[in-house]
Parts: C-alpha cells; sequence; structure tokens
C-alpha cells in the first residue's frame, strides 16, 4: 500500500510573515523575539517580508493578529508573550483568553498563526523555553505557511479538474 504525503517545508524564501509581540515580560519576550526573527531569517524569510507589531500585553494579541490577518498581506502569522502565574486567578484567564483568542483568528481567517505565548508558572520556566520556543514559531510559521498553499493549490488543481470534467460533458 502506497500513501501519498506532503512532506514539510520550511523554506520561508518569499513569505511575507506577521509578528504580534507583547511588551508585558521584556526579560522573557524579547529573546523570544530575537530567537524567532533570527530563525526567519534562517529560512529565508527576507526581512523586509517580516512585520512586527507589539502591543502592551497577551489579551492584545489576538486583534492585532486579527487586522493582520484581514489585510490578506500575510503567509503565516506569529504570536509572541509570556504570561507567568501570579498569586491571582489574572494567570488563568490570560492564558485561557489570548490563546483562544488566537485559536479563533487562525480558524476564522484560514491563516497559519505560530502560538508562541508562553505560559509557565515561574519566570525561570519561561526563561528556560525562550530559546526554543522562539525558534519553533518561525518553524511552525513556515512550515504551515507551505502547507496551506499546497493545499489550495491542490484544491485549484481539484477545481481545474471538476471544471474540465463538466467541459467534456457538454
Amino acid at each position: 500500500m502506497t500513501v501519498e504525503g506532503i512532506e514539510p517545508d520550511v523554506d520561508g524564501a518569499g513569505l511575507r510573515i506577521g509578528v504580534v509581540q507583547s511588551r508585558f515580560n521584556p526579560e522573557v519576550v524579547s529573546p523570544l523575539r530575537e530567537r524567532c526573527l533570527d530563525e526567519l531569517l534562517r529560512l529565508g524569510v527576507a526581512p523586509e517580508d517580516i512585520l512586527l507589531a507589539e502591543v502592551p500585553g497577551a489579551l492584545e494579541i489576538p486583534l492585532v493578529l486579527q487586522k493582520m490577518a484581514d489585510s490578506e498581506q500575510f503567509d503565516a502569522l506569529i504570536a509572541l508573550g509570556a504570561v507567568i502565574r501570579g498569586e491571582t486567578y489574572h494567570f488563568e484567564l490570560v492564558a485561557n483568553e489570548s490563546a483562544a483568542g488566537v485559536a479563533r483568528v487562525g480558524l476564522d481567517s484560514g491563516i497559519p498563526i505560530a502560538n508562541a505565548i508562553l505560559t509557565t508558572d515561574t519566570d525561570a520556566q519561561a526563561l528556560a523555553r525562550v530559546n526554543e520556543k522562539g525558534r519553533d514559531a518561525a518553524r511552525v510559521a513556515v512550515e504551515m505557511a507551505n502547507l496551506s498553499a499546497t493545499l489550495e493549490a491542490l484544491a485549484r488543481e481539484t477545481d481545474t479538474d471538476a471544471g474540465d470534467l463538466l467541459d467534456e460533458s457538454e
């Protein structure tokens, strides 16, 4: 049995990527952003094809992602932030609502979004994750942008093939 598959493609050449970064917890978010941007460049995304927008906190990220998605100027988006547990329920509210908002924007727009809003119990846990999570966000955005483009091309081919069948039957 042979199963056709789509290979992962992390070639960022020609992709336009939007990045939304929270300014809250800058000691975590700044290195997270740097690792993400470094990886985007390493994957071949041109610096002029990356737009970085800063917002006050994680709850503001989904709105800017939505504006970017609505512009139809981006192949993928990245959310960067850090929500670190405190002594109140506020952590759960911010963590849950920002994640739900990011997911909703992605599903509603059809644009891939790499969610790299860290949610940790401590600053140390967050700092331990910034290097890998920043790079992962870039790889996820590029891979998903390419996969989405491949699937959209496949859908167009299927539509064209169906149209050809209709033309032949007339």
